[in-house]
């Protein structure tokens, strides 16, 4: 049996938003496994939490740089806000988005090509600017997508200006339609992704793990309502068709026009294009997600100062 400490218990809580009792009666089920405690509380109808939609969050910016047929995203983190509003910092992020350009995307393959405005590899331009900034930057996501006929389309949350913001999203839309029409719906659709964060683009394209830890949260809820198994598989199966509908893009409600799916959206377009058109890929990604932030006590720092 797995020691159920108080740090233990303080971390389920904070990702769950369940009382501490309950959370440590959660861990006590699951042997201290966090990510299955969750499921636990979640089956219990006592935290809807999800692992990947942590409270915390880094500081920075995203970039977009795109040229057609192929575009790409980076997330370049700072330590405060501050930092991120600093013009150097701004232009330092549109340069490395405008390098990855060059790359197949990778972070390693972005860190080690050079940095035209240094001469110097991305990786020891952004240690220069650590050195003249004073805060500690980290290149840490990047996606690139391509297609060899169509578009691929970008947009940028909350910008800070021009192709930098706090959220990115690209699409890939391969046909060989009007490119007016392809980069209108592009649009369209990247703006749907930066609201709704599906899955994956198509019902088929979930995670496996993902899709069977649903499914076996959604037993658990059921069994609670003492139904026959016969019923009970009915029941998830049905619950699970509506969990794919709700996290897989072409099957969502289309935010632009919510009467229709973006499946059915993206169908309607061909019309106006003129020839097929299919979603080949999309990435997004949202400033400081998934990043453990340190959070300080600032009336403990006053104190501490005022003790000397």
């Amino acid at each position: 049996m797995a020691e159920i400490t108080a740090a233990l218990v303080k971390e389920l809580r904070e990702k769950s938003g369940a009382g501490m009792m309950d959370c440590k009666k959660a861990l006590t089920e699951t042997n201290g496994d966090i990510e299955a405690a969750i499921d636990w509380l979640r089956a219990k109808g006592i935290s809807k939490a999800d692992k990947k939609s942590g409270r915390t969050a880094a500081e920075g910016l995203i970039g977009i740089a795109s040229a057609g047929h192929r575009a790409v995203v980076i997330e370049l983190n700072s330590e405060t806000d501050f930092v991120a509003r600093n013009d150097a910092f701004q232009d330092l992020v549109r340069g490395i988005a405008g390098v990855a350009l060059t790359t197949d995307g990778s972070v390693e393959a972005i860190s080690a090509a050079n940095y035209p405005a240094s001469g110097k590899p991305v990786a020891d331009t952004i240690k220069d600017a650590i050195a003249t900034i004073g805060e500690n930057m980290t290149l840490r996501r990047s996606a690139l997508l391509q297609v060899e006929h169509g578009v691929v389309a970008t947009y940028v949350h909350n910008a800070a200006g021009d192709g930098i913001g706090k959220l990115g999203v690209l699409v890939a839309l391969k046909s060989v339609g009007d490119k007016e029409v392809l980069t209108s719906l592009g649009r369209q659709v990247a703006m749907h992704i930066a609201a709704t964060n599906p899955l994956a683009i198509r019902a088929e394209e979930v995670d496996a793990t993902v899709a069977e830890r649903e499914r076996n949260v959604f037993i658990e809820q059921s069994r609670a309502s003492g139904k026959p198994e016969a019923i009970i598989e009915k029941m998830v199966d049905g619950r699970m068709r509506k969990f794919f509908e709700e996290v897989a893009l072409l099957s969502q409600a289309f935010v632009i026009n919510p009467d229709v799916t973006v499946g059915q959206a993206v169908k309607d377009a061909e019309k106006l294009a003129g020839a097929t058109i299919e979603v080949t890929g999309m990435a997004r990604l949202l400033l400081g997600e998934g990043v453990e932030k340190e959070e300080s006590d600032f009336a403990a720092e006053v104190a501490a100062v005022a003790k000397g």
